[in-house]
Order: structure tokens, then C-alpha cells, then sequence
């Protein structure tokens, strides 16, 4: 096992661009290195700029790569192509004209990746984690959005080499498990990855460890997070918005919460996963003041797992 751990902005809250409490990407890059990292997410679309010399040389001065970009976006609407095809080119652009961050051996695809999530469906936000109560979309929509997927996949290849992966989220719809084992039939391996997130799995209720195992043919890149176990079995009783129980806590340092990491360690032993791995931990922007203390400790808790 060859593993490369990165982290992203989400762990400062950055989740929306229009969020009006979001720190700097500056202090974002410059903490990440502080903490010890060597990769960071792009984070969403127009959090760090899209200007090549500008951002190169904050990286370089904090000796950071950009392992991935994010479209964060509805994935489901016509009206919304256009944009998500100009994301895939803007996001597409930077990261490639940056320098290119280190391969492990045994990587099956080159970083940085294009990370594809759905998001933006109030139905569906609000259901976050209840699988049995979520509307799903009808047969027209859900192939609508499967085109979509593909359309951005074939753009980030064919124009700029780049490994699109779709990464399941609570709140959007691709969540639960019926979606994950949909859309890996409706998506060839071919034009597309996966980038499964194990706190995203257990809010979803799935079992991180056996997803994993069950789907490492499909996995290019993995998000880790861990889950409050008293937070998340109170928000599962309340009507409440996905980033809302984050801001409540609901995810916490790698280690402190209820997802067993030294058997996910076994399990990417088990099937030869090689590759990066990035820590996550959405919450509130203001309570940005604690990332770096908590960023810090997951990094430090993988590293004494036997993550290197």
C-alpha cells in the first residue's frame, strides 16, 4: 500500500463560494502545510482563483500540489450544462497547467482528478441519510444526469487528460446505496472512476469497509472522514440540511469518531489500493479557527495508523 494523504478547504468550511464567513484560501493553503500536508483539493468552484501564476506560487511557497478539482453542482438539470461544461474546462485548465503532483506506485490514474458530485436539491438535502423516506429521480431525469456525467468525463479526458471520478454525497442523488449500484452499471469504468467517501457512506448508512471492498475495481481516489456517533444519531432525528449537522459537528477528527480506520487500513492492504487518500471534515466557516488543530490530528492519527 502506497498512499499519499492530502487534505481539502471543506475542512474550513468551505463548502459554498457564496458563504459570506469563508476564510482566505491563502490561510487554507498555508495551514494545510503547517499541518503537514503535501496535496490540497482545488475546493469548489471560484473559492481559489482561476489564475495560474497566482496560485502556482502560493503553492510553491507552501510546497502544496492540487491533487483534485470539484465540480459541486446540479448534475441533473438541462439548463445547468452549459455551466457544468465550463467548469470542467476552467477547473481542467488550472490544475493542469499547475505542476503535477507526485505518483505513487502501483496509482492506477494520474492526479489531479475532476470529482463529480450532485448537489443542490432541497428534497433531497433535507433527507440527507434516510434512504427510505428520499425522493429518487424519475427514469428521464436520472438518464439525464448519467449523460451529464459522461459529457464531463469525456471533456476532462479527451481535452485535457484528466480522470474524472463521481463521488457519492449525502444530499444530492447519488447517496444511497440503490444510486452508488446504479450509477456503476449506467457508467462504464472506461469514462469514469469512483471517489468514495467513507463518512459519506456511514451518514448514508452503508458500511464504509465492505463498499470499499466491494468496489476497489472502481476506485481511483477514496475521502476520508469520521463521524460524531452521538451528533449523527441526534441529527438523524431532526429535519435538518446536510452542512447544518455539519456545522453542528457531526464530522470530527479522523480517529476520535465511530468509522473503524485501522480495519480500512487492512482493507486497502487487502486490495492493493495505491494512491492518494483526502481527509475531510466539513463544518461551519466559523469555526475555522479549530481546522487547523483538527486537520493536524487526523494526519497525525493516519500516520500512526500505518498510513504512509
Amino acid at each position: 500500500m502506497t498512499i499519499k494523504i492530502a487534505s481539502a478547504p471543506c475542512c474550513w468550511g468551505v463548502d459554498d463560494v457564496n458563504n459570506p464567513h469563508l476564510p482566505p484560501w491563502q490561510r487554507v493553503l498555508e495551514e494545510a502545510a503547517q499541518a503537514g500536508y503535501k496535496g490540497i483539493e482545488l475546493g469548489p468552484y471560484g473559492y481559489i482563483p482561476l489564475d495560474v501564476e497566482l496560485v502556482g506560487n502560493a503553492l510553491h511557497r507552501q510546497q502544496l500540489h492540487i491533487v483534485a478539482g470539484t465540480i459541486f453542482d446540479d448534475l441533473v438539470a438541462a439548463a445547468n450544462l452549459d455551466s457544468l461544461l465550463q467548469q470542467t474546462r476552467d477547473i481542467c485548465r488550472l490544475i493542469t497547467r499547475l505542476p503535477r503532483p507526485p505518483q505513487a506506485d502501483g496509482q492506477k490514474f494520474a492526479a489531479p482528478y475532476l470529482v463529480v458530485m450532485d448537489w443542490g436539491h432541497p428534497e433531497r438535502d433535507f433527507q440527507a441519510g434516510h434512504s427510505e423516506r428520499a425522493p429518487r429521480l424519475s427514469q428521464q431525469d436520472w438518464q439525464r444526469m448519467v449523460a451529464h456525467i459522461c459529457q464531463i468525463a469525456a471533456v476532462a479526458q479527451a481535452e485535457f487528460g484528466v480522470r474524472t471520478v463521481i463521488h457519492p454525497h449525502a444530499g444530492g442523488y447519488i447517496e444511497f446505496a440503490d444510486e452508488i449500484l446504479q450509477i456503476l452499471a449506467d457508467i462504464p469504468y472506461a469514462e469514469a472512476g469512483m471517489c468514495l467517501d467513507t463518512g459519506h457512506l456511514y451518514y448514508s448508512g452503508m458500511d464504509p469497509v465492505q463498499w470499499l471492498r466491494q468496489h476497489a475495481s472502481r476506485l481511483d481516489y477514496i475521502h476520508f472522514k469520521d463521524i460524531d456517533l452521538d451528533v449523527y444519531q441526534r441529527v438523524m432525528q431532526q429535519h435538518i440540511a446536510f452542512f447544518d449537522a455539519c456545522a453542528q459537528g457531526v464530522m470530527c477528527p479522523i480517529g476520535k469518531g465511530v468509522i473503524d480506520y485501522p480495519a480500512i487500513r487492512r482493507l486497502l492492504d487487502d486490495i492493493g489500493y495505491h494512491g492518494y487518500i483526502t481527509i475531510e471534515q466539513e463544518r461551519d466557516p466559523r469555526n475555522a479557527d479549530s481546522s487547523l488543530r483538527d486537520v493536524t490530528a487526523s494526519l497525525q492519527y493516519l500516520q500512526q495508523a500505518g498510513f504512509h
